[in-house]
């Protein structure tokens, strides 16, 4: 089987691992493991690792074609709108409307697009609010999978159909990023002589049962009103938006202009 986004697969990979290590790790037996991954140097070069594979993504598809200077430009207007619009929820719980943009416009753009938006945005988004630190890698991989998720939601919905699952991943994505920051948080916060903590080289499922039962006591006031809020712009935004980010999309892309041309006649 022919793999499509090596380098994407390279950097989700890279990611599963960076989330998941306390889960199954020991770390009691690997001196320094439990601080790999959460200390300002390690993750400056992670965020960079990630940076990186979204500015390749998008260097990938400029030269297959996909993707001209005008384009180019589109990603950076877009990278920076997301990230003006993370000032707007920016300490408020749930107030995110970062995520109705960036799933509506990989709905248009494709899974690279997506992947590459949500990975620039929320660094440059840390660059504009100061919240550069150790969470800002795994926030990065987090938003560029929600990114390259809604890239690969079926380009056959429209209408009714189109927007019912944009709502049900918008849902998901909510959750999916409340439950991935919490992961790579849990060990640090849930300190280490509770019924929560996090148990250094313990079995998966022992580990797993605490994150979840960790994760439901504590997030749920954030994730929530994410995914209200983030559903909740999708319906109110989603025709407009998609229109006009599929009229660009046709005036960039000369293979979607080809292609609707096609349909057309």
């Amino acid at each position: 089987m022919k793999i499509r986004f090596p380098l994407l697969t390279f950097a989700s990979i890279f990611g599963v691992i960076a989330f998941t290590w306390p889960l199954y790790f020991p770390s009691q037996s690997i001196p320094g493991i439990s601080q790999s991954f959460l200390n300002p140097t390690s993750a400056k070069w992670f965020a960079l690792i990630i940076a990186a594979a979204a500015i390749a993504l998008v260097a990938i598809e400029i030269n297959r074609g996909l993707l001209d200077s005008k384009s180019v430009a589109l990603l950076g207007v877009l990278t920076a709108l997301v990230a003006a619009l993370r000032l707007i929820g920016a300490g408020a719980i749930g107030v995110e409307p970062i995520w109705f943009l960036i799933i509506l416009t990989a709905r248009v753009f494709g899974t690279r697009f997506g992947f590459s938006l949500g990975a620039l945005s929320l660094g440059l988004s840390a660059l504009l609010t100061g919240g550069i630190g150790p969470w800002l890698p795994f926030q990065m991989i987090a938003a560029a999978w929600i990114g390259a998720g809604a890239g690969l939601l079926p380009k056959r919905f429209r209408g009714k159909s189109e927007l019912l699952a944009l709502v049900f991943y918008a849902i998901f994505a909510a959750a999916f990023f409340g439950v991935a920051m919490d992961l790579q948080l849990w060990p640090w916060i849930a300190g280490s002589d509770s019924q929560l903590s996090f148990i250094p080289g313990g079995e998966v499922s022992a580990n797993l049962d605490r994150f979840l039962v960790f994760h439901f006591a504590t997030a749920m006031a954030w994730d929530i009103p994410r995914a209200i809020f983030t559903s909740a712009l999708i319906l109110v935004t989603a025709k407009p938006v998609l229109g006009s980010l599929r009229r660009a999309n046709l005036k960039l892309n000369p293979i979607s202009r080809a292609i609707a041309q096609t349909v057309a006649s």
